[in-house]
């Protein structure tokens, strides 16, 4: 996945010189991940910026620089540091249509590399997108496989409007798939159907996408049929599709590894109970890290924060059951 974010920041940079890159180590070092690897050598420095250790200033000049008719791709080196920008995210890039009555608009995307299992601890494994999937005015994306990456990165530059991009850490160098060839565009907003089910309805996205998937391949061999549903677009939100599975199944779970107590899943199991109530066999089932400050360091407690396939399949077994 890694690869397939270069190449379409290089495809979108080749094709467009207002694209731009700028953020914390992304120049010569190429990124802590890579991400940036020979972009500085091929584009300059006057199109691949290294910024100061200050994310407020990387997403404030980033906005300024869209009003002015660049379109920046702004790196936050971990999903963990974006919360100082939050007032430019918020109160700036995500209302400035709106409050221009559709005059001005903030064509940014802001990348960063979010979620735990990587022996992160504290400051390198938090999963922040329902702080922003809450606000309207931003768009968030969170690809699972390297074509979507590749091609919902080319849709953000694209987009008017701000964008966040959130590419799980754990994901860059797990999974690898073939990227189709030429101008590989994938629009922002549509789910996708990883694998069709009939018995439960599983809502996921990033590394747990995977993870459902690993758990439906188990309860297949256990004779239950779960569909697998990648929501790949956080904001907007494609409702369509969430619900339509739930009426094929009748029973729907959510996996996602923030919080459980207002993450994004929540969402998602609020939907579902509100428009497809009548079509439900059984309760709205969430999968979830548990209400506790943060990702801690060490193995063992690590593996007690992260869902993960057993206890995936656990709930799936438990839901059909029901």
């Amino acid at each position: 996945m890694i690869e397939a974010v270069r190449a379409a920041m290089a495809e979108e940079m080749e094709r467009d010189d207002r694209v731009l890159v700028m953020g914390e180590d992304v120049g010569r070092k190429g990124g802590v991940f890579g991400a940036t690897d020979g972009l500085y050598a091929r584009f300059g420095e006057a199109r691949v910026l290294d910024t100061p250790l200050a994310e407020s200033g990387i997403v404030g000049v980033a906005i300024g620089a869209a009003l002015n008719g660049l379109i920046p791709i702004a790196e936050i080196q971990f999903a963990d540091f974006i919360h100082p920008a939050f007032d430019q995210i918020v109160s700036e890039a995500a209302r400035t249509r709106y409050r221009s009555n559709g005059d001005w608009s903030v064509p940014i995307v802001i990348r960063a590399p979010f979620g735990g299992g990587v022996h992160g601890g504290l400051y390198h494994s938090q999963s922040v997108e329902a702080f922003y999937a809450h606000v309207p005015g931003l768009k968030v994306v969170v690809p699972s496989m390297p074509a979507d990456a590749h091609g919902l990165l080319k849709s953000a530059v694209r987009d008017p409007d701000p964008v966040i991009f959130l590419e799980h850490k754990k994901v860059y160098r797990l999974v690898a798939e073939e990227v189709p060839d030429g101008d590989h565009l994938v629009p922002i907003g549509p789910a996708v159907i990883r694998r069709p089910g009939t018995q439960v309805s599983c809502f996921a996205w990033g590394l747990m996408s995977h993870y459902c998937l690993d758990a439906a391949n188990t309860l297949e061999s256990e004779g239950v049929s779960v569909e697998v549903v990648d929501l790949r677009t956080l904001a907007p939100l494609d409702r369509e599709t969430i619900l339509e599975s739930v009426r094929r199944t009748g029973k729907a779970m959510v996996v996602y590894e923030d919080n459980l107590t207002g993450g994004f899943g929540a969402e998602v199991a609020a939907i579902i109970s509100e428009h497809a109530f009548d079509s439900l066999d059984g309760p709205v089932v969430r999968v979830a890290a548990p209400d506790i400050p943060a990702m801690p360091f060490n193995g063992p407690q690590e593996e007690f924060f992260m869902p993960n396939p057993h206890k995936i399949a656990e709930a799936m077994r438990k839901l059909a059951a029901y």
